[in-house]
């Protein structure tokens, strides 16, 4: 099996593994009601992980972020080059980029509807992919067109533990099995070598706990929220093995009852030249 037949076969497990113990996102999809959630102010001070990925950048750059979302990563960038074109195919997505551009000033930045694979003409000198290849299933055509849309260099972004497995304590504990792990840095790195890529890999200095939920009031409302994020397709014995496991999976404190499963995660940062400066 070639690393790319890997990659695809690990997201087939996981989408498998969803699909027998997982009820839909339902209509309009999970990243359309959960937009907004991804804005942050695009003028923040830059932390450490932020401020690599921007020093990659130059000011006369044009930059492409695939997958871009509401421009977590790539509205700040535009404060330091030439432009930047978001390719998001979500309408929720790129109506919060556009927003968000407009409330912190910023005109260089742009949204193209459209999938990565799509024909949508955009290119530039740098393209930035973040959280996105957990989803990928064919992976080498899409290395393969980043490589092509950029005249100087590649950025691939992923976690040590990918964002959609930060649950995964959860879901083992609630829906009875270990969850599948989406493909990450473990699974990439060898496609890229593979197709004759040698990236310069650096595990970034920040460390997170992605996607931490709120603290919870009461005990029954930390199990609703959680049984709304996992969507278990039979219900009942979930939350029976909820109410079982409840007191390792949550601690209390003067917030309230506070998730005790998530690790944490460092960021990675894949990127190679194309063309060179």
């Amino acid at each position: 099996m070639t690393p790319a037949e890997a990659y695809a076969a690990q997201i087939d497990a996981v989408n498998a593994q969803q699909a027998r113990l997982q009820a839909g996102s339902g209509e309009g999809g999970l990243w359309e009601r959960m937009a907004r959630q991804f804005r942050m102010d695009p003028r923040r001070a830059p932390d450490r992980n932020l401020g690599a990925i921007a020093g990659l950048i130059e000011p006369a750059d044009v930059v492409v972020d695939v997958g871009g979302g509401a421009g977590r990563v790539c509205l700040p960038l535009a404060l330091h080059c030439r432009e930047v074109i978001n390719v998001e195919p979500s309408p929720g997505m790129g109506e919060q980029f556009r927003e968000s551009a407009a409330e912190a000033g910023i005109a260089n930045a742009r949204v193209v509807k459209a999938e990565w694979m799509a024909e949508h003409g955009a290119a530039g000198d740098v393209t930035v992919v973040c959280n996105v290849t957990y989803f990928v299933r064919e992976i080498v055509p899409f290395v393969g067109k980043l490589v092509a849309a950029s005249r100087c260099r590649v950025i691939i972004s992923v976690w040590s533990v990918p964002p959609p497995a930060s649950n995964e304590a959860l879901y083992a504990a609630v829906m009875g099995e270990a969850q599948v792990r989406p493909p990450s840095h473990r699974e990439l790195l060898p496609v890229l070598w593979d197709m004759g890529i040698l990236p310069d890999v650096q595990v970034l200095p920040e460390t997170r706990v992605p996607g931490r939920p709120q603290p919870t009031q009461t005990r029954t409302e930390a199990i609703e929220s959680c049984l709304g994020l996992l969507r278990p397709k039979d219900a009942a014995a979930a939350r029976a093995r909820f109410e079982a496991n409840f007191d390792q999976l949550f601690r209390k404190d003067d917030q309230g009852f506070v998730p005790a499963w998530r690790a944490e995660a460092r960021e990675m940062l894949i990127t190679w030249e194309t063309n060179g400066r």
